[in-house]
């Protein structure tokens, strides 16, 4: 065994290590601050993962992902105001229309041959225009938004603490992971491997491209809906900006590659160092507009020096 696999190996366990460590910290803790900084970061490390799926192991680069955390907060919400649903059927009801919207997205975009830029600015295109439309349709109350009644227990999906969401939210994580995990692992990833890296060269060798990145964005649509769900249900409101806000879309991006787009952990990684440094910055310098340039700074020190993102550091040292 060669030196270089012994430090992975170990690279790796110390990996899972802190990563369970730091994903049990808020139980230890009282602090109604820390369990929400925690709560966020999952979410965030959810929805990297959502795009992950789609852009890092697919390369297809989307900037409108927030259509399905948009479409899975309003889902959760309109179903209990309007309807009187159970919130917890909100859960698998948000996946099924991520999944679908994310299907019916790349087919219309695919089908016409876009890629790259053209795709990417077409997501953002569909996620303004989901926003518009939740300012304008009666059902999502337009700009109001809608507010969620309190109603605290288990049988409603609503926590005095917020511990008892957290737990949620590392559960659809470690779903969200072992997707990527068999992702990974798959022939179905294999073939979305080579269509990011050369799609003429996968249609060349049999990849049907549109089926693929269709199944691969309806898929990262079904991984992101709950993520709005759970969302909805912490915070009890939802209104356009929150839910189909360019910002988020944007933190999703910088999350799978800041962390390492392609990869498991990479996401999460990435999601734990923005909201450290995030949340630190603001609590020494609360000028508007500073965490952005500070979001942007990062990205571009990782883009210089980290190609592969903080994930790639365990390659780096395993070289060494």
């Amino acid at each position: 065994m060669s030196r270089g696999t012994v430090r992975r190996g170990t690279m790796r366990r110390w990996s899972i290590l802190l990563a369970v460590l730091l994903a049990a910290a808020p139980f230890a803790s009282a602090s109604q601050f820390l369990v929400n900084l925690a709560m966020l970061t999952a979410i965030s490390a959810l929805l990297g993962q959502s795009w992950n799926i789609a852009g890092g192991f697919g390369g297809l680069t989307s900037f409108g992902h927030t259509v399905f955390f948009g479409l899975g907060a309003y889902a959760a919400a309109i179903l209990q105001t309007h309807f009187g649903v159970n919130p917890w059927l909100a859960l698998p009801v948000a996946a099924g229309l991520g999944g679908a919207a994310g299907g019916v997205i790349g087919a219309a975009a695919f089908r016409a041959g876009l890629r790259g830029s053209y795709f990417a600015l077409v997501t953002l295109a569909v996620a303004e225009a989901f926003r518009i439309l939740a300012n304008s349709l009666a059902i999502t109350k337009g700009g109001l938004g809608i507010l969620i009644p309190l109603k605290p227990s288990l049988a409603n999906f609503q926590f005095l603490d917020r511990r008892a969401m957290y737990v949620v939210v590392l559960v659809l994580l470690g779903l969200a992971m072992a997707v990527t995990f068999w992702l990974a692992r798959s022939r179905f990833g294999a073939r979305l491997i080579a269509v990011r890296e050369n799609e003429d060269a996968a249609a060349a060798l049999g990849v049907d491209l549109v089926r693929t990145k269709v199944a691969a964005l309806a898929l990262s649509g079904a991984v992101a809906a709950p993520a709005g769900v759970v969302y909805a249900q912490s915070y009890l409101y939802v209104d356009p900006s929150i839910a189909f806000g360019v910002e988020r879309s944007v933190e999703m991006l910088l999350v799978a590659m800041i962390g390492g787009a392609g990869t498991v952990w990479g996401p999460v990684l990435g999601a734990v160092v923005l909201h450290a440094i995030g949340d630190t910055s603001r609590t020494f310098i609360d000028t508007p507009g500073f965490a952005p340039m500070l979001y942007g700074g990062l990205l571009l020190v990782i883009i210089a020096f980290l190609p592969h993102g903080v994930a790639g550091l365990r390659v780096r040292f395993g070289r060494a």
